[in-house]
């Protein structure tokens, strides 16, 4: 008696791929908006689907702020706020008005840094369906909660982007 097996994909063996997920993005047509956090950083990328696989047309990370003259950690809300309206008005130059968000396997969580970055992106000009509920407060989201430094080199920053 033989018994059948399938061998699922090996990102979903893996655990970094949910295929039910990608699909409904994929079926509404728009880029995504691809936000990932790491342990020392937050990546944003803008991604298009094509049939040989997907095209990433920008990627930003927030470690590339230092080159604007942030001097703290590149993966705190403020720094990830920064990121998102750096990366937003860089996209919005290539001619992307709309998105749609994908946060990968990530427990999306109220006030976290993603949804910090996401802010920063809308705030950019973007459009991305989202609710309003979802964001850090703006104490948090210009560093009041760090100190009075990173609360004014955030405010230089933000004029200067």
């Amino acid at each position: 008696m033989k018994t059948k097996y399938t061998v699922q994909h090996r990102r979903k063996r893996e655990g970094k791929t949910d295929y039910r997920k990608r699909l409904e993005l994929l079926k509404g047509r728009k880029d995504r908006l691809v936000i990932r956090k790491t342990n020392t950083q937050i990546i944003i990328q803008l991604v298009r689907y094509a049939e040989e696989g997907d095209k990433v047309l920008y990627t930003f990370k927030s470690s590339q702020l230092k080159k604007q003259g942030w001097n703290h950690q590149p993966n705190n809300l403020p720094a990830c706020y920064l990121a998102g309206l750096f990366a937003g008005k860089q996209i919005i130059e290539k001619k992307v008005k709309t998105a749609v968000l994908d946060i990968g396997l990530r427990t999306p969580k109220k006030g976290g840094k993603i949804y910090s970055a996401l802010k920063g992106l809308v705030d950019a000009g973007l459009k991305i369906p989202v609710g309003d509920n979802i964001y850090p407060t703006e104490e948090r989201m210009s560093g009041k909660h760090i100190n009075e430094k990173v609360e004014k080199d955030f405010e230089k920053i933000k004029a200067k982007i």
